[in-house]
Order: structure tokens, then sequence, then C-alpha cells
């Protein structure tokens, strides 16, 4: 493989390497589920955000705090309830004084100034709070009064939500859903893995991981992905299978009109082709191949859809349909 210099000593070969230490760190504390972790990886180097759906109790949190440490990054986490209100999440501004008696007031940032932010049960909170994050997410900024700050790259949301308990929930709004780069499911662990879980856990000694990257590593990684190559036909094939979600279109399959109200938005693109491109870097490949699209799209696209009364009716899930377009795309290819 040619090496491909994107900063003094940087190669793809040491990139790879870098992130394979990563998830060996990451492996040491979470185990199994090398696809969620994959998944954090792929969002944080696209500089996308990523909402995990499971149960609780399989170790998302514990995902993005070993994560901090071993890429020595700021980390905090936002526990959402009912009665959280926009300020404890962005910040508020406070009154003080000084030696002579003077008041003025100041910015106090809140949690999301941080790197790494995890939205525990994000779903628990109103929709005004859940807003509160929409700026942050997008423009990597948060304005109080007429003052906007920046929050420091990287900056990551990992939101989780629990798909079982409805009660005193509130779903996330469109707008918000789509501004996640991934909807990654966490399932339970397989008899091995849960054997190894109780070892690990129950043994008492403390886990320890070393720091393997830093930020400005991080930002090289970022740099290198802007230039693996998209060859036209993987763009064009990942187009399609966007619009092969939108009802009502002459892409649009027969499944698609059938059970999908709303397809996704031009995000979800750019969400193939970002978070392709780190696919591949994981893979070792300078290109971005059809398979790359293929094994991220049902994570780019789960949130991206939403499906109307029939699907529910007849037992359709996102996954069986994304599933049933994928093979239908494929077939036209």
């Amino acid at each position: 493989m040619a090496e491909t210099f994107i900063a003094e000593g940087v190669t793809v070969e040491r990139a790879m390497g870098d992130l394979a230490r990563v998830r060996q760190e990451i492996g040491k504390v979470i185990v199994g589920q090398t696809d969620v972790i994959d998944g954090v990886l792929i969002c944080l180097i696209a500089g996308g955000h990523v909402l995990l759906e499971g149960v609780p109790g399989l170790g998302k949190t514990t995902l993005l705090r070993t994560l901090a440490r071993v890429l020595d990054l700021r980390y905090s986490r936002i526990q959402f309830t009912p009665d959280l209100m926009p300020g404890d999440i962005v910040g508020s501004m406070v009154m003080e004084s000084d030696e002579h008696g003077h008041k003025s007031l100041r910015f106090q940032p809140g949690p999301v100034f941080a790197n790494l932010v995890l939205a525990d049960e994000i779903n628990r909170a109103t929709p005004k709070t859940q807003s509160a994050l929409l700026e942050a997410m997008q423009e990597r900024t948060v304005t109080s009064g007429t003052a906007t700050y920046s929050l420091e790259p990287p900056f990551l949301v990992m939101a989780t939500q629990n798909p079982i308990e409805m009660e005193g929930t509130y779903p996330l709004p469109e707008a918000q859903l789509d501004r996640f780069l991934m909807k990654i499911l966490v399932t339970y662990p397989s008899r091995d893995d849960l054997s190894r879980i109780v070892d690990v856990t129950t043994r008492g000694d403390e886990l320890e991981v070393r720091k393997v990257m830093d930020r400005h590593q991080i930002a090289d990684l970022k740099v290198l992905c802007k230039q693996i190559i998209v060859a036209p036909h993987v763009q064009d094939y990942a187009i399609e299978l966007v619009m092969a979600t939108q009802p009502g279109t002459r892409h649009a399959p027969e499944i698609t009109n059938r059970y999908i109200r709303y397809g996704s938005s031009p995000r979800g693109a750019q969400a193939l082709i970002e978070c392709g491109r780190v696919f591949a870097l994981l893979k070792g490949r300078l290109h971005l191949s059809v398979d790359d699209v293929l094994a991220v799209a049902p994570a780019v696209l789960r949130h991206r859809i939403i499906l109307n009364f029939d699907a529910h009716a007849d037992g359709e899930s996102t996954d069986t349909i994304l599933q049933k377009i994928f093979q239908g795309v494929a077939a036209r290819a």
C-alpha cells in the first residue's frame, strides 16, 4: 500500500495502527460490542454525533467514559430527566460582585462544554430541553444572550435512549434525529461475552487503560479521511440508496411507497459518504467502495425514515424495510 502523508510522520499505516490500539484499549473494558465501538469512532472522526438505543446495563455509559480516557479528551455526562432545563445543559448567566461591590453578569458554561458529551436517556427530557442541544450539535456553538461561544473540537454528543420504557418519555424531534450521524442498536452480549463480562467485573481489579491518541491526532485522521477517494459510481450508489427511501418519486420501489411516510433527507447521502470514508480507513483502504457504503447504511439511515401505519400493522420494522430496499437497489445496479 502506498504511504499517504497528511502531516509530518503521519501515514495511513500509522493511522490504522493507532485506531487498532484505541479499539484494543477500549476492549479491555468493553467486552464485545465491536460494531458499537467502531460506530462511535466513525462518528467521532467524521465529525458527527451518535444515538445509541438499547436496554440499560449494556455498557453505553462506560464506553464513552473509556473513550475519553484513551483519547485524553474532556468528558461530561448529562442525565436527562423531565425537570431538566436548557440552562442545565448549555450554561447560564450568573451574577457576581467584585471587591468594590460592583455587580456584573458572567456566563457560566454548562456540561455541553466538553469534547465527549453523554446525553443519557435523552428521551426523558422535554422537547424544549432536547432542543437546547441542536445549536451545539449542528453549529458547534452555544448562544447565551447576545454572545456566542465556540465549542472546542473534537465535539461528539453520544445520546442514549431506552427502547422499552415509553412512559414518561418524549420522542426526539425529527429535526434533532436528523442531526445524529448514526443510530446504533446495542444488543445483548453473546454467552461467551457475558461470561467474560462477569469475570472482569466481579474480580474487583481496577482496569487500567492507557492514552493512545490526543485531539491533534484525531484532527489528522479527519484530514486523512477527506483524502479518501470516492469514485463516481460509489457516490451514485449512495445517492441511489437515499432516493430509494423517498416515497412518491420515480426512484422509490414498491415497498417504499407502501410502508414509508417520509424518506431520508440529503443529510443521509452526506452521512453515507462521510461514514463510509472512515469505515474504509478502518479497513486500511484509501478508496471508498460500495461495500463500505452498504456496511454503514443501516446505522446511517434507520433514524432518517418514518414508517406509516401500514408498516406497523404488517409487523415491519425500519431495519427489515431498509434491507429490502438495499436488495432492490443492488438488483438494479
